[in-house]
């Protein structure tokens, strides 16, 4: 499966929000598009999904546009996960899940033997079986994002989608959702398409970056060339140092933050 926009173009009346955006998305990839808050990020996801139209260029999956898939179709193919900070409906975890197979079937069909069995080996996958039976508004933040994420999966989608999973969550949780997308992409084989602000975990975990910043600015290319102390002063406002370090036989990359940058 492949995504690719091509130089798109969006705003909100007489605003330009987005103009001339490319990026692509290849099989079993993780991209990530990343930016600091208020740069068009969400939007930019809403137009990939067709929930806002582009004024200009376009999206095309698996070489076609995106406007010549039924709304079932192109489902079939994709998944998305929103920002959630909490549920203020009372379902049971369990069929929260089991409604993620909506995109296959008739909405109001009366779901399966089998199809439980599926969300049950989806949340066991995402490490949410203790939660199975508890109800969504009386979850963590952190457990809802992993309820969510497994709502996501259980159609078997070729392409995740997820607004900012990780905002909101404490440390432990961050590293949950880090690790279950990487888990996705290499075990699942299905590719990631994430928003983010946070440059340590662009660099953590995907293949590129798409960096967006304000006044149109932006680059797309392979993420340890994008996610540099020069950029991050530039995009962000911020100095920092980036520190490679080796834990257990393997290695990472960490950026530590020192510094705003006052003239911006």
């Amino acid at each position: 499966m492949t995504l690719e926009v091509r130089n798109a173009a969006f705003g909100y009346g007489k605003t330009p929000i987005l103009k001339e955006v490319n990026l692509s998305v290849a099989d079993n990839s993780v991209v990530t598009i990343l930016g600091p808050n208020g740069v068009g990020k969400t939007t930019l996801l809403k137009c990939i999904m067709g929930f806002l139209k582009w004024h200009s260029g376009e999206t095309l999956l698996d070489g076609k546009p995106v406007c010549g898939y039924s709304g079932k179709e192109f489902w079939k193919k994709i998944s998305y996960v929103p920002q959630v900070k909490k549920s203020v409906f009372s379902y049971r975890v369990l069929d929260t899940v089991v409604m993620g197979l909506n995109t296959n079937q008739n909405f109001f069909a009366i779901p399966k033997q089998e199809d439980y069995e599926k969300a049950i080996k989806v949340i066991n996958t995402v490490g949410a079986a203790k939660l199975a039976d508890k109800y969504c508004d009386e979850l963590s933040g952190g457990e809802l994002q992993m309820v969510m994420i497994a709502r996501a999966l259980v159609s078997e989608p070729e392409l995740l989608i997820l607004d900012e999973p990780e905002s909101n969550l404490d440390m432990k949780n961050q590293l949950c959702v880090l690790n279950m997308i990487e888990h996705i992409s290499r075990d699942l084989q299905t590719s990631c398409l994430i928003n983010t602000h946070f440059p340590n975990h662009a660099l953590r975990i995907s293949n590129q970056t798409l960096l967006l910043g304000y006044g149109d600015e932006k680059l797309f290319g392979n993420t340890p060339d994008l996610v540099t102390e020069s950029n991050i002063r530039h995009f962000f406002s911020v100095y920092s140092k980036i520190v490679e370090f080796k834990v257990e036989e393997q290695y990472f990359r960490t950026i530590f933050p020192y510094k705003i940058d006052q003239g911006k």
